[in-house]
């Protein structure tokens, strides 16, 4: 309990303090901004280790692509991987939900770097253009998209299906697809208490290329993300 209770306070107040010193960053150029994301991913790694003795493993790095633009598929079981991903990838771009531009000065923060905001469960105008926004931003920038194809944080041992807007973004942009695994809920779940002295394992997979058919793209995405979580647990 203290453990966890150390970790929160630290982390907490470490995010607050970076946001706050990049604060300049905002009037600045983005990549300036986007080194703070980076910082922010590191000082997640800097408490997990001191205040959990929580090992983090990269495995895969030979997967990485270095020579064509490519979008990221992640399983997502907690907040590491939003924060951490940024120091794997060049500084990815995120999807999120809309309400967290309103934030005062993360929303802000979120808005300069390039996020793309889509109100859920909604059709509005905003969200009609939302696929112009991700092809826009991916043809302009050499940062990967990244895209959370379970559609919000699940449990360790739940396997839902993918959501089929995975399928769309794949065949709108038309470019290679990088799945990532990660087993962070066994130490950050999405409630309750976090666990000390485990590890959480990076994988990155094998990449799937551009141009198949949406269904068989989609079932490979998932059959090759809860294997290796399956190897993983």
């Amino acid at each position: 309990m203290i453990r966890n209770s150390l970790f929160s306070v630290f982390f907490f107040i470490g995010i607050i303090i970076i946001s706050i010193i990049f604060l300049p960053a905002l009037l600045l150029p983005k990549k300036i901004t986007l080194l703070g994301g980076k910082l922010m991913g590191y000082w997640t790694e800097v408490c997990l280790n001191i205040f959990l003795s929580v090992k983090i493993v990269i495995k895969g790095k030979e997967n990485i692509i270095t020579d064509q633009k490519f979008f990221i598929a992640s399983s997502h079981q907690s907040m590491f991987e939003t924060f951490y991903l940024q120091t794997v990838f060049n500084s990815p771009v995120y999807i999120l939900k809309k309400e967290l531009l309103r934030i005062p000065i993360f929303g802000w923060y979120l808005k300069k770097i390039g996020s793309i905001s889509i109100n859920r469960n909604k059709v509005s105008r905003d969200n009609l253009g939302f696929f112009k926004d991700i092809l826009r931003t991916t043809n302009s920038s050499d940062r990967p998209l990244i895209i959370f194809p379970q559609g919000t944080r699940v449990l360790p041992e739940e396997r839902p299906p993918f959501k089929k807007g995975a399928t769309r973004i794949y065949q709108e942009l038309n470019i290679t697809c990088q799945p990532v695994a990660v087993n962070s809920g066994y130490v950050w779940p999405k409630n309750g208490r976090k666990n000390a002295h485990k590890t959480i394992t990076v994988s990155i997979l094998t990449p799937i290329n551009a141009g198949m058919d949406k269904e068989n793209f989609l079932q490979i995405l998932e059959s090759k993300i809860y294997n290796e979580l399956n190897i993983l647990n």
